[in-house]
């Protein structure tokens, strides 16, 4: 069997995983790897060959494609190696790695730091218990717009889809351009739940039906989905009797959600919010065990690759630091809780002592859309505010970034916890 050793080692190669490689090579660490369970490095972004990405990380309006292929090129120019076609199968104890490729078969991997980039997955249909019989004709979002843009493959003519998420919006768009008639969109909630420049650039702009607080209660068809029973819900999120309708279509796209994909996660027993389903991190996106960091979808799931991209330097060069011995944050560990109206805070925690050397970056999203000024506040357990900042709107497809400065150090080091609100 045969055994590498190396400084740091990065599970994944999508924006996460190709940034933070990147970052620990050029923070010091002499031999980093990448590891892709793919054909190819990218990630997600080879199917994406939409524009909007790389805007502020590059200056520039990229495709996904475009924007892989830079992250690509910088990573061979500083000398990291890859593995594609590389399954990870299992993290032991003090970082052991055992994967399998067919170039190597069975193989170990002993890095001194870990960073754990495996992205997120789509929701599927079995966690929404649609009733109705099996038909062909059900696909994720995701899916979808792999079958049309990488393989050159129509999946249906006539579509539904479930969800407004990012991705389901932007396929609405995309299969509307290859002639297919998008008859529907459903969201069972009040508001989309992707990003607002999707809204108007994939469904507006090609009057794309919307309907919200609705949602799929039936999937009709024996061999082929042959149509869909749609109906709107209460505040409950049930079905109002009486206000079903039946859309004829061949095909039911699901957008329904991204879950961060944290199997080996588990695997190595790290403890996993069960908020955000990513690993609990520090400002440095560290892990609750030793030697492993976290970057990108797999700690919480984003909204822009370039924010994607900026957690991922910040571990690849956290990782590259405790490759090489050099101290980390230490210290009493802060917790950061979720007030009123926050869904989730990351990080989970912080170090106080840290802000003695930089200011910590704290990212957030809302509960519920707020179409009007609000304030953010941190506090104290006890409600002494620490820090607020006024906002126009909040939106929970839309991630909030706040800064804690140096200049509430003491502050910190004297409170037991805080909390950040969203407050009229």
């Amino acid at each position: 069997m045969k055994h590498l050793h190396c400084d740091v080692l990065v599970i994944g190669s999508g924006p996460a995983g190709l940034a933070a490689a990147y970052q620990a090579r050029q923070s010091g660490a002499q031999d980093v790897w990448i590891l892709e369970r793919n054909e190819e490095l990218g990630g997600i972004l080879t199917q994406c060959i939409h524009n909007g990405f790389g805007v502020r990380i590059f200056d520039s309006d990229l495709t996904g494609p475009e924007y892989a292929s830079r992250w690509i090129r910088r990573v061979a120019e500083v000398g990291v190696p890859s593995l594609t076609e590389t399954m990870v199968l299992e993290i032991g104890r003090n970082l052991s790695i055992l994967a399998t490729n067919s170039q190597w078969g069975l193989f170990t991997v002993q890095p001194k730091a870990l960073i754990l980039a495996m992205g997120c997955r789509e929701r599927p249909r079995g966690a929404l218990a649609i009733p109705g019989t099996r038909p062909a004709g059900i696909y994720t979002a995701g899916t979808a717009q792999r079958l049309v843009n990488i393989e050159g493959y129509m999946p249906g003519e006539r579509f539904v889809i479930l969800g407004s998420g990012d991705i389901g919006m932007i396929m609405a768009r995309r299969l509307t351009l290859e002639g297919a008639r998008v008859e529907a969109m459903a969201e069972i909630l009040p508001y989309i739940s992707g990003l607002r420049r999707n809204l108007v650039q994939c469904v507006r702009d090609f009057d794309i039906p919307l309907y919200l607080r609705t949602t799929v209660i039936e999937i009709r068809g024996r061999d082929r989905v042959e149509s869909v029973l749609l109906s709107q819900v209460n505040e409950h999120w049930q079905p109002i009797p009486g206000t079903a309708w039946e859309v004829p279509c061949d095909t039911l796209l699901l957008s329904v959600g991204l879950i961060p994909e944290n199997e080996l996660s588990r695997l190595a027993g790290i403890p996993l919010d069960p908020v955000t389903n990513g690993p609990y991190v520090d400002e440095c996106l560290a892990t609750d065990v030793p030697g492993i960091f976290a970057a990108g979808n797999v700690v919480h799931v984003y909204d822009l690759v370039d924010d994607v991209t900026e957690s991922a330097l910040r571990a690849g060069h956290f990782a590259a630091r405790y490759a090489q011995g050099y101290p980390l944050p230490s210290g009493r560990l802060l917790p950061v809780r979720a007030g009123e109206n926050v869904h989730h805070v990351v990080p989970q925690r912080i170090h106080p002592s840290a802000l003695a050397e930089e200011s910590i970056e704290l990212q957030l999203r809302v509960r519920h859309p707020v179409e009007k000024a609000v304030h953010l506040q941190i506090t104290t357990a006890s409600g002494a505010v620490l820090l607020s900042k006024r906002l126009r709107y909040v939106r929970p497809s839309e991630m909030i970034t706040i800064t804690l400065s140096s200049e509430l150090a003491n502050e910190l080091e004297a409170a037991q916890e805080i909390r950040v609100h969203i407050a009229p």
